[in-house]
């Protein structure tokens, strides 16, 4: 499916803006994603652009993240900056804001000398009276500047005497309405005088937010902006800029709100909302990608479970809906726990082994025994980090008694249960026991013992992996070696 009854003989152009002011949000990984998605089913360029005129806020460090969090989701961009040298690529740069100064200022003497922009030499002072002005009488809260048609000489002068003024665009009070066909709410309306002369250029010399978005958008000839719904307000001081320099606007679409489970817009106080703080809790890209992909489109056939390909196959902006979505973080997980066991166990090895190691967890190469541990613990397994308290008391030389084993260790049947576990274990002909064999072992230090209930298992099970509780017994021992059980319940034995 293509756009709205529209030809798709433009070139698709969409970008993905972020500020490097901290990690990627999900809000933006939203974003990037729906762009990159559209991008890819109209064979278009996906482009991204850093927005970095904040020079108290922005930092090196935070866009090395956002990069390395959008490398790591697979959102590989056409254009832009490469995530591990941080230079340019692309013919339409420079990509940091940062670098198009000249540009932004070449424009806005451009509108000046157009005589639809002009230098506001207003103060703070000036300004604040005069919205307490309006503010009293219930007007719109609006800078009414008479600078707005002083002789351009006159302003020089000033400048050339020190002064630092800003620069203000010239609404026109002739145009009443201003017209977007939103590619998701449909058409909007906008008041022309739901804003003032609006600032373009700060009196430091920096362009402000609207005025070089607008530029960027223009020269890097971006068709289509995908962004959030708080940019909606935005749009308006965009179309101005458009307009008064002669440019063709791009095709807007304003994404739905992402509210937490408490139906307030999703922010940090909700739990983790970086996608690198999910990559440290072990979520798979693939999954975060098929989650946040739901929040706000929807599957032609109503899948949950989507895969990247599948995502880049079956997205069309039709299917983008304008209603607030819920991060809920449960479906999340069962998103994630659904990708993780459909991974083979070579993929899901490869994955869990750097955390297994980091942790000093050791275990056998053997793909046997691997395929094994998979059958007994996929099903267990929601995030990688689940991995590693599941495999963990398999780990060679890994056995501690924990401190809720106190109990166990206290019942007066529990010496024997130990001495019983260990006879039957030296006795065991091979070096490993079945499923059966350790079901017929733990009969034998019933009957002979004479214990039963949690005065048997609760034992066994602190002598093969030091707490009372945990995965079941029959399908872990055959994991483990005899040599280790023995070691083991030798140790738990020691600890009575």
């Amino acid at each position: 499916m293509g756009l709205k009854g529209e030809s798709m003989s433009q070139q698709v152009r969409v970008r993905f803006a972020p500020s490097p002011t901290g990690f990627l949000h999900v809000g933006g990984a939203r974003t990037a994603l729906y762009n990159y998605l559209f991008a890819k089913k109209n064979n278009g360029t996906f482009i991204i652009r850093v927005e970095d005129t904040d020079l108290e806020r922005s930092t090196e460090e935070s866009l090395k993240m956002q990069l390395a969090d959008l490398k790591w989701l697979g959102l590989d961009w056409d254009e832009g900056i490469d995530p591990d040298t941080l230079k340019d690529f692309g013919e339409h740069g420079p990509y940091r804001q940062s670098e198009r100064l000249e540009i932004y200022n070449k424009h806005a003497q451009e509108l000046i000398s157009k005589g639809k922009a002009y230098y506001c030499f207003l103060t703070d002072k000036e300004i604040d009276a005069q919205r307490e002005e309006q503010k009293s009488k219930g007007l719109p809260l609006q800078v009414n500047s008479p600078y707005r048609d002083q002789e351009l000489a006159q302003a020089l002068e000033k400048i050339e005497s020190g002064e630092k003024p800003v620069i203000r665009f010239k609404t026109n009070p002739e145009k009443k309405t201003y017209v977007v066909d939103d590619l998701i709410r449909n058409q909007v309306n906008f008041p022309s005088d739901m804003v003032g002369d609006f600032v373009l250029m700060r009196s430091n010399g920096m362009p402000v937010y609207n005025f070089c978005c607008a530029i960027d958008d223009a020269l890097m000839k971006i068709t289509h902006v995908f962004r959030a719904e708080e940019h909606l307000n935005n749009t308006l001081r965009q179309m101005m800029v458009y307009e008064a320099l002669g440019f063709a606007l791009p095709k807007f679409g304003h994404l739905s709100i992402i509210l937490g489970e408490d139906k307030q817009k999703l922010s940090k106080r909700h739990g983790a909302t970086s996608c690198h703080e999910y990559k440290l809790r072990g979520f798979l890209p693939e999954a975060l990608l098929n989650f946040i992909a739901l929040l706000g489109w929807s599957h032609p056939e109503g899948k949950e479970i989507i895969s990247k390909k599948e995502l880049c196959e079956t997205f069309s902006e039709e299917r983008l809906n304008s209603a607030s979505a819920v991060f809920d973080e449960t479906k999340l997980t069962w998103v994630n726990a659904m990708h993780l066991r459909a991974l083979s166990d070579d993929q899901l090895w490869e994955l869990i082994k750097p955390l297994l190691n980091n942790e000093g967890i050791s275990l056998p190469e053997d793909s046997d025994w691997r395929k094994q541990a998979f059958e007994l613990f996929k099903p267990y397994m929601e995030t990688l980090t689940d991995a590693i308290e599941l495999f963990r008391p398999l780990s060679k030389g890994e056995f501690k008694i924990l401190p809720d084993s106190k109990e166990a260790l206290s019942w007066e049947s529990t010496k024997s249960v130990f001495q019983k576990w260990i006879e039957i274990l030296n006795a065991h002909p091979t070096e490993a026991l079945s499923e059966d064999d350790f079901m017929s072992a733990q009969n034998k230090v019933k009957v002979d013992c004479e214990v039963k209930g949690k005065k048997l298992f609760m034992p066994i099970r602190v002598a093969i992996i030091g707490k009372p509780h945990g995965a079941e017994l029959k399908l872990l021992v055959p994991l483990m070696s005899k040599e280790t059980l023995i070691q083991r319940a030798k140790a738990a034995l020691e600890s009575i």
